[in-house]
């Protein structure tokens, strides 16, 4: 399934500014979900670094957590909860993202069991490898039913 802007805004709760993510190529529920993000005159870009503007890290992680989490919210009942991202480890990042930029988004849900779902992501700028990290998020209204142990 692809979706547009709007039908992203279905699917999960962030909002601009804070909404790293404007088109998904395509998702499978459950599986993995690929799309990208186009850099304009972004928020962030005016404090970090003013005269040497580049995404901050964190946000491209949280730009791979978006899209990994729509492998979540797109299975049955899922549409419209909150995921959180509870863990990240691994992360890497080798390219600047800066204005001007599409930053391609490749998620994998790794595996996902009572509410808790292990993922990895990259970014990619002009093919070449920009950030990487694997991650855990919770869908807090699943866990809630399990004794699960964070």
């Amino acid at each position: 399934m692809k979706l547009n802007l709007k039908k992203i805004k279905e699917y999960q709760k962030n909002r601009d500014p804070y909404l790293m993510i404007d088109h998904v190529d395509k998702v499978v529920p459950g599986k993995f979900a690929n799309g990208y993000k186009d850099l304009k005159d972004d928020w962030f870009f005016k404090v970090h670094w003013p005269k040497d503007p580049n995404m901050p890290g964190m946000l491209q992680v949280e730009a791979m957590v978006q899209m990994a989490a729509l492998t979540i919210l797109t299975l049955p009942n899922n549409k419209g909860k909150i995921v959180y991202l509870i863990s990240a480890d691994k992360l890497v990042f080798k390219e600047k993202v800066t204005p001007g930029h599409r930053l391609y988004l490749y998620t994998r849900l790794i595996s996902w069991k009572r509410g808790l779902g292990k993922c990895v992501g990259e970014g990619r700028i002009n093919k070449k490898l920009a950030c990487s990290a694997e991650f855990t998020l919770i869908l807090p209204e699943k866990i809630k039913n399990f004794n699960v142990k964070m």
